[in-house]
């Protein structure tokens, strides 16, 4: 019985860290490929549902968190030295913010769905894309701009408020070029 259990808790406890290798889509894949979770299941059924391909799932993922389930942006500093406010509440793997999660939870039906769950979150990520398709007419298979939607809001990306913002345009660029890189390395996995 204490075997089962610490068999168990191990399982458990790979569920709650990120991939070693997080820039090869296969060894993701591979690494979270087991009896309580199984991440390309959860990416293909994403893709399934809200016809985003998993290549640009996974790559809006690992620019927001890099994987990690309980990402949080950094605290700003009070008197320069303090640990202070967090500059927004995204949280886990999709870095969703407070009022987009619960919007997704309504409008899906998903009440119990956690931000620190990588199935949520690549649900949530689809259920996002698929809805900036809808409102701004982003190609599914748009990465960049996805990602530059992802990051504005589709308000804020209808607005153009990105335009101005070169880093954020270079980051959509690095995130774009993951997903072409991780639909390559997906085409030869074993």
């Amino acid at each position: 019985m204490r075997v089962l259990i610490f068999v168990a808790l191990m399982a458990l406890a790979g569920c709650a860290t990120a991939p070693k290798n997080t820039r090869n889509a296969c060894a993701i894949f591979e690494q979270r490929d087991g009896l309580f979770n199984n991440w390309q299941r959860a990416a293909r059924h994403a893709e399934k549902q809200y016809g985003v391909p998993v290549p640009i799932l996974m790559a809006t993922i690992q620019t927001e968190s890099n994987f990690r389930p309980h990402a949080k942006p950094p605290r700003t500093k009070l008197l320069g030295f303090i640990p202070w406010k967090r500059v927004s509440s995204a949280y886990g793997y999709s870095q969703a913010l407070d009022g987009t999660w619960d919007e997704y939870r309504a409008s899906t039906g998903r009440w119990m769905a956690k931000r620190s769950n990588f199935s949520d979150a690549i649900h949530f990520v689809g259920w996002y894309h698929a809805r900036n398709h809808r409102k701004n007419g982003i190609g599914l298979n748009d990465a960049y701009n996805l990602y530059l939607a992802y990051y504005s809001g589709d308000a804020g990306y209808a607005r153009g408020s990105w335009r101005g913002n070169a880093g954020l345009q270079a980051t959509a660029r690095r995130s774009a070029a993951l997903a072409s890189s991780y639909a390559s390395q997906l085409r030869n996995c074993d």
